[in-house]
């Protein structure tokens, strides 16, 4: 719980810095973001653990990765993040997860996944920004990947690459487990530009 804590904590100082950063008012970058303004100003007060869907939605509206609002401190040139430093972002009682392993700023977001998803499971996610990319590639079992109202089937060694400002799905209708790396790249759009 103490891990949670600090983490709600260095979200709130990472989001009300990157809000004056970037010159949003509280109700602007609740706008950008989608989220309510009592939802921004619970979040940099520290007195809500948002949604993954929530943190997503506002690190898109401020430009930033999710690394960027979670991280602690900020890194050196070279920054090396060990295991125990990932974020695990979602998990699920039969062992699917998404780990947040690093991200940088490009200007714009580019993270660095790791997912794993048990039979039978799949993981959902709004469109992104227009602009947005994510690219995976599949190290175990088979991934299904839904675009829009599109599927397919990327096996062990495949890759995928896919505009994802549609809503997308990662489902895993094998019977063995799928793992696959992926990385997001979102493209940050100034304030009135």
């Amino acid at each position: 719980m103490a891990d949670l804590a600090a983490l709600t904590r260095t979200l709130a100082r990472n989001v009300r810095h990157w809000r004056t950063e970037r010159g949003h008012t509280l109700d602007a970058l609740a706008a950008r973001a989608g989220v309510s303004r009592g939802m921004i100003v619970q979040i940099e007060q520290a007195r809500t653990n948002p949604s993954l869907g929530t943190v997503v939605k506002v690190a898109d509206a401020l430009g930033v990765s999710i690394p960027t609002l979670l991280d602690q401190v900020p890194g050196p040139r070279v920054r090396i993040v060990p295991e125990e430093d990932a974020v695990v972002l979602w998990r699920t009682g039969a062992g699917s997860s998404g780990v947040l392993r690093a991200g940088t700023e490009t200007p714009g977001p580019l993270e660095l996944w790791t997912w794993r998803l048990a039979p039978g499971e799949a993981h959902s996610s709004e469109g992104h920004p227009a602009g947005t990319r994510e690219l995976l590639h599949v190290t175990a079992g088979e991934l299904t990947l839904v675009v829009g109202e599109e599927s397919h089937r990327v096996p062990t060694g495949s890759g995928a690459v896919f505009a994802a400002d549609a809503p997308h799905a990662y489902r895993n209708e094998g019977a063995t487990v799928t793992e696959a790396t992926m990385a997001v790249s979102v493209p940050y759009e100034k304030p009135g530009g």
